[in-house]
């Protein structure tokens, strides 16, 4: 066999498959392995570069490779799909990965490997999220149910309790009605507990990470913006500027341009989307605290406001709150408030 520079590995549930290049950059190796033989194949061959896109079961594949000694790099999809031949199949796509990550252009793009305990960190996040969406449901199942025998209730979680008491107060509501509401309820109780222990969990872990703590500072941050961006930016240095930071985020405009034309138009949404969400809504919640309070803050933020709808100013916020967390991230500083600006209050 001709020596191998560079392998590109589409990996799967249980089939993977190997596009090798030589020197030349011609193909010599073409080969599908069972997840089983996978580590034992790549334990033969001396050090290469291993390329494969990036998804959550990567990382852990990355970090085995790595141990046999291999130099291992994740591409994002999207950077990979341009290379495609014609027709989908998982040797097209392996030879795509492969030529993808011989493109010096897109070094910069390679996604970094998490540790263990960073996607044990993320886990917690989603989880979280997931059991929040949980609530939201069951909290909307219950109005809507109750709404079918004439009871309704305000906005907000807190005003759910009242709307079970006075149901089952009514004698009009039937038994079974009534059986499966307090079955919802009892549900919605459980869920409840479950995000105030995950809740517990991650203000441990903002506790006891020192660059969490300092990007909590941040007006519109908080614990949890703080953690999730300790937890996913493992290197802000991967960044030239804050700008291809918020880029990177998706808060930035879309670009159209032509024939000398310059068309921007909404955000991208490129990126994490629960961090992006996270930075809007931090961002929503200082605006709002602005309004009522009248703090003194960034005098460019009041004058946008003024003339601005809101979801956009929130927007340009998130970007601005972006770009100060990647400049606390690489100085190390902690966030220094603009002359007497009041720091404002953040979300949880």
């Amino acid at each position: 066999m001709e020596t191998i520079v560079r392998i590109g590995l589409d990996t799967s549930k249980s089939v993977f498959q190997l596009h090798g290049v030589d020197r030349l950059e011609q193909p010599v190796l073409r080969r599908k392995l069972k997840r089983s033989q996978v580590l034992a194949f790549f334990g033969r061959l001396p050090p290469v570069f291993v390329a494969m896109e990036a998804c959550g079961a990567s990382h852990y594949w990355a970090r085995e490779l790595r141990s046999l000694g291999h130099e291992v790099a994740m591409i994002p999809p999207q950077y990979v799909k341009p290379y495609v031949q014609r027709g989908k199949s998982d040797a097209a796509d392996a030879e795509a990965i492969c030529e993808a990550a011989s493109r010096p252009k897109l070094r910069k793009n390679f996604v970094a490997v998490k540790s263990p305990e960073q996607q044990g960190a993320q886990m917690l996040t989603r989880v979280r999220t997931q059991f929040i969406g949980r609530r939201t449901q069951l909290a909307n199942s219950i109005r809507g149910y109750a709404a079918e025998f004439g009871f309704t209730a305000p906005k907000g979680l807190s005003r759910l309790q009242q709307l079970l008491i006075d149901i089952r107060a009514d004698a009009t509501v039937p038994e079974l009605a009534m059986e499966l509401v307090e079955a919802l309820a009892t549900e919605l109780a459980r869920v409840d507990d479950q995000i105030a222990t995950l809740d517990k969990k991650l203000m441990q872990l903002h506790r006891g990470n020192e660059m969490s703590r300092r990007l909590a500072a941040i007006p519109g941050i908080g614990p949890i913006g703080a953690t999730l961006l300790s937890i996913k930016v493992i290197d802000a240095r991967g960044f030239k500027s804050a700008r291809n930071f918020a880029a990177w985020l998706g808060l930035t405009p879309k670009n159209h341009s032509t024939a000398g034309k310059n068309r921007l138009g909404v955000i991208t949404r490129a990126g994490d989307e629960m961090l992006r969400s996270v930075l809007v809504a931090g961002a929503t919640a200082v605006i709002g605290d602005l309004r009522r309070s009248g703090s003194r803050m960034w005098p460019w933020l009041k004058a946008l406001i003024a003339r601005k709808p809101p979801k956009l100013v929130a927007v340009a916020l998130a970007n601005k709150m972006a770009r100060i967390a990647w400049k606390l991230m690489m100085s190390g500083e902690r966030y220094r408030p603009i002359g007497n600006a009041v720091p404002m209050a953040t979300p949880i």
